[in-house]
């Protein structure tokens, strides 16, 4: 599938900031799935500086914006070529080791709850047959619901409402994993959800979980599948936050303390052969 993505994220100060330096995870992924045609990051007055690529393979861009500024808008534009590899992450190249993703974080540490509904999913002929469990018994406990909960809403607090977004999906299968002894991750990245060839809203995020002589395969509890080539991969990390697209620091305002707003448009649509 050949697919055109935008994705513009804005930000707004009641006060001049006089620095902002970024930490940008937004080039796709280089592995079978997909291959990027044309790809390019723009910040609004920004200044790029290093890149390099993690352990974990994500490709990291700095850029430091020099105030004072009140408006910084970061905008992203392109064309992917991707294909369905039924969720595998076949290429991949990375040196973190996958037991490294056992580790909990405030957003996936599990409660009673959690615990309980790990446990409760049958045992299963191998890790494969489990992860696909663990995926569908998340999907049949959180129903999605967008709007009910925030970006710090953890696993256990999405699980106790019963309702959440495919960040919390997320969470929550990640949690599971862990609890039966399999390494995850959570992936942000970008999701053509539609069928009619417009451009829609389409931020998106799942899960990963590491399997023992296949390697890491995606499951997107919100949709109850694994990623196909309609998933386009950013990045990864051990929660939301530790993957975030875009991660930055203001340094100063030149009068006083200041809200920031945010805002976020993403449309990814399908194009021609």
């Amino acid at each position: 599938m050949k697919l055109r993505i935008s994705h513009e994220t804005a930000y707004a100060y009641d006060h001049p900031i006089r620095n902002l330096v970024q930490s940008l995870r937004l080039t796709p992924s280089v592995f079978e799935g997909q291959r990027v045609q044309e790809w390019r990051i723009e910040v609004s007055g920004g200044i790029r500086g290093a890149a390099f690529r993690d352990g974990a393979g994500d490709w990291i861009e700095g850029w430091t914006v020099r105030g004072p500024t009140e408006q910084v808008s970061v905008r992203i534009t392109g064309h992917i070529e991707t294909r369905d590899t039924a969720g595998v992450l076949r290429g991949h190249r990375e040196t973190v080791h996958p037991l490294t993703y056992l580790r909990d974080t405030r957003a996936t540490k599990a409660d009673a709850a959690l615990k309980a509904l790990a446990a409760s999913v049958d045992a299963a002929t191998d890790a494969l047959d489990l992860a696909h469990k663990l995926s569908s018994t998340v999907a049949g406990a959180i129903a999605y619901r967008p709007g009910v909960t925030e970006m710090h809403t953890t696993a256990a607090e999405a699980l106790a409402l019963g309702e959440g977004v495919c960040q919390d999906h997320a969470h929550a299968l990640i949690a599971l994993a862990r609890l039966r002894d399999l390494p995850a991750r959570y992936v942000s990245g970008y999701l053509h959800s539609t069928v009619d060839g417009q451009p829609h809203d389409a931020a998106h995020a799942w899960a990963e979980i590491h399997v023992v002589g296949l390697g890491w395969v995606g499951f997107d509890a919100a949709n109850g599948c694994c990623p196909d080539d309609r998933y386009v991969r950013l990045g990864s990390g051990l929660d939301a936050s530790d993957a975030a697209p875009i991660r930055g620091v203001a340094t100063g305002t030149t009068a006083g303390a200041g809200a920031e707003r945010l805002d976020v448009a993403v449309q990814v649509e399908e194009i021609g052969q």
